[in-house]
């Protein structure tokens, strides 16, 4: 590694004549190093460290000759000056300057230079400060790398210990007062060195972590307005001072929205924490972000999908205390019917239905002109009515309880079309065969029964469950049952009904794939103290059967992405990981895509997992898959 490396990136031009002059001194004592191992190594590095010394005393001497010599080319150096007070004080500022640590290495070395001798500096004295305090804090560290470099280590992992290291000391000592200062004079450009510094990712990220530290730095602010006009805005989603800036912000939101068009549902669910943590960043970033997504929801291409997004966004408002429904009701429109907006408002903002507001929806919604379906499609008004219909022992009075069925039926099943923002159509075709399924289910989910009791409704269940409005409303209901304390105890069935009905959800609805995995994962990791430790064993395969129903049915990344984790966070029995292995290899065939054999073949390979299988006939399809890659 030589003086270009991770400690001397941003040095000023003028040190390059003095490294090129040490370089064969330093490749001699290199060389020295390696053929007299007897040598302290302490004693061969004062050594170099004295004659460096010495060849930049040399080499400011040439430098300050230079200086001098091109000012009174220059004719710059006054014979007399005007201003003897003034002329002390640049004197004094530039001797203190000089006298700091290592302040040759500073960019600016030459222009301090040209002030102390055209205020009639002594160029004597300055040598002496320079060389004194010359400490080469950046040379020895490069020396050091090398050294470690000889000692077998690679160049990358070199550079990373030093920048690593440097990161650490930056974030430590660093002052934004000190770094806002760098812009004090309007004249001054951009530094070369800031430039060049956000071309790294290391340093970038270091950025990133400073900006969040200290968000009122302006030198950091405008560093990442820098960042985003090279291009690199898909990396400071998170950035909150971001947030200030509406052209970066602006780049930011259109980066985040193309990437989750073009991923889709895996890429929006990796990604979407951090974009709606930057979209929640305070109110202006909110409305001006639901503004934008709720007019490109409008579009028909994409436009279902942005719609989506701008859901989640709100979701997670919600979930984090903020209260978004003024914001929400304008953008759709609400306030164009004002006693559908004042009913929806005020049981969104109690987060609680009440009968008054769902007898006026229902009115409304009965009347010839009904207003629009997409005012009813809010996903926390939603969210309500599930839980009202098919939460266990949720007590409805009779005579409201089909006004709330009618709503949830009429948001489910009701289509219009429009032309130019004018509603054309109303489509009520699959109204009250939805609301028909709703009503049943719900009649069967009001009362507590046993396995035995739904046997008989497991008909009518089945059928109800083709709806996809019923089919959520089921994922609610049994998300309630299962988890509750006794219920492994009680249940003498060894697949219980209430999990065999999710089996049929996944088998009718692609779309609900990730909540039926959702519920598994959070019943698979739940404790189950009070059974024993062999029926603990028994209930955890057969939720694995369930996962495995549902990689069958098309589910596969999530499924395999979430054993594997297990297997990597080592808290799960070897023996679930093996029954798992040993269905999938089952219900498989080839020909099978690259994702699905990168994330199971580590898994089949395993020797812990299914080192003691292959050789027994039972499990020829291990030794099978592995022989084909």
């Amino acid at each position: 590694m030589n003086d270009s490396g991770p400690c001397t990136r941003h040095q000023s031009k003028q040190t390059d004549e003095a490294n090129e002059s040490t370089s064969n001194s330093r490749k001699r004592k290199h060389r020295d190093f390696d053929s007299d191992a007897s040598e302290p190594i302490c004693d061969q590095f004062s050594s170099e460290f004295q004659s460096t010394k010495e060849e930049v005393t040399d080499f400011l001497s040439s430098i300050l000759n230079r200086v001098v010599f091109e000012d009174l080319k220059a004719n710059t150096v006054p014979s007399v000056l005007e201003n003897e007070e003034n002329a002390k004080e640049v004197r004094e500022e530039c001797l203190n300057l000089f006298s700091s640590q290592d302040f040759i290495m500073e960019p600016d070395i030459i222009h301090q230079l040209k002030r102390y001798f055209q205020t009639g500096g002594n160029p004597e004295q300055v040598v002496d400060l320079l060389s004194q305090n010359y400490y080469a804090i950046a040379q020895t560290a490069n020396l050091l790398a090398e050294w470690l470099i000889m000692t077998g280590m690679k160049i990358s992992e070199v550079q990373s210990l030093v920048e690593d290291h440097l990161k650490q000391m930056i974030i430590k000592h660093f002052d934004p007062k000190k770094a806002d200062s760098i812009f004090a004079d309007e004249a001054v450009k951009t530094p070369a060195w800031l430039t060049e510094m956000i071309e790294h990712p290391t340093w970038r990220s270091l950025i990133y972590r400073l900006a969040e530290d200290y968000p009122d730095c302006l030198m950091l602010t405008f560093t990442i307005k820098l960042i985003s006009d090279a291009g690199f805005q898909g990396e400071i989603t998170s950035i909150s001072t971001a947030s200030q800036q509406l052209e970066v912000f602006s780049r930011i939101l259109k980066t985040a929205v193309n990437n989750y068009l073009s991923g889709g549902e895996e890429n929006m669910t990796k990604n979407i924490e951090e974009f709606t943590k930057m979209v929640c960043h305070s109110e202006h970033t909110f409305l001006y972000s639901c503004a934008l997504l709720n007019l490109l929801s409008q579009e028909c291409k994409g436009g279902t999908s942005i719609k989506r997004l701008l859901q989640e966004v709100t979701k997670h408002a919600l979930k984090n205390g903020h209260d978004a429904t003024p914001i929400i009701m304008t953008l759709n429109g609400a306030w164009a019917h004002a006693r559908i907006a004042q009913a929806l408002s005020a049981m969104l903002a109690k987060n609680a239905l009440n009968p008054a507001d769902i007898t006026v929806l229902y009115k409304s919604y009965q009347a010839p002109d009904p207003p629009p379906v997409d005012l009813l499609r809010i996903p926390q008004f939603l969210d309500l009515l599930l839980t009202a219909l098919f939460k266990p022992g949720s007590k409805l009075h009779p005579e409201h309880k089909p006004k709330y069925i009618y709503l949830l039926a009429y948001a489910a099943s009701v289509y219009e079309t429009y032309k130019k923002n004018v509603r054309k159509s109303i489509n009520k075709d699959e109204l009250k065969g939805t609301a028909q399924a709703i009503e049943k289910v719900n009649a069967i989910c009001s009362e507590k029964k046993g396995s035995s009791e739904l046997l008989a409704e497991l008909n009518t269940l089945y059928q109800c469950i083709r709806f996809p409005v019923v089919a959520l409303g089921i994922i609610h209901w049994v998300q309630h049952i299962v988890f509750e304390k006794n219920y492994f105890q009680l249940s003498t069935e060894h697949t219980p009904l209430h999990l065999a009905l999710l089996d049929e959800v996944t088998t009718c609805h692609s779309t609900l794939h990730q909540k039926v995995l959702q519920l598994l994962i959070n019943l698979f990791e739940s404790p189950q103290d009070d059974l024993d430790v062999l029926v603990q064993l028994e209930v955890k395969k057969m939720l694995i059967d369930r996962m495995v129903h549902l990689l069958s049915r098309g589910c596969v990344v999530p499924v395999i992405n979430y054993i594997k984790s297990c297997w990597q966070r080592q808290d799960t029995d070897v023996s679930l990981i093996r029954y798992f292995v040993t269905e999938v290899l089952d219900v498989i065939s080839p020909p099978y895509t690259s994702d699905f054999v990168q994330l199971l073949l580590p898994l089949v390979e395993n020797e812990e997992i299914t080192g003691n299988m292959r050789n027994e006939n039972e499990n020829l399809l291990v030794s099978q898959f592995i022989s084909k890659f």
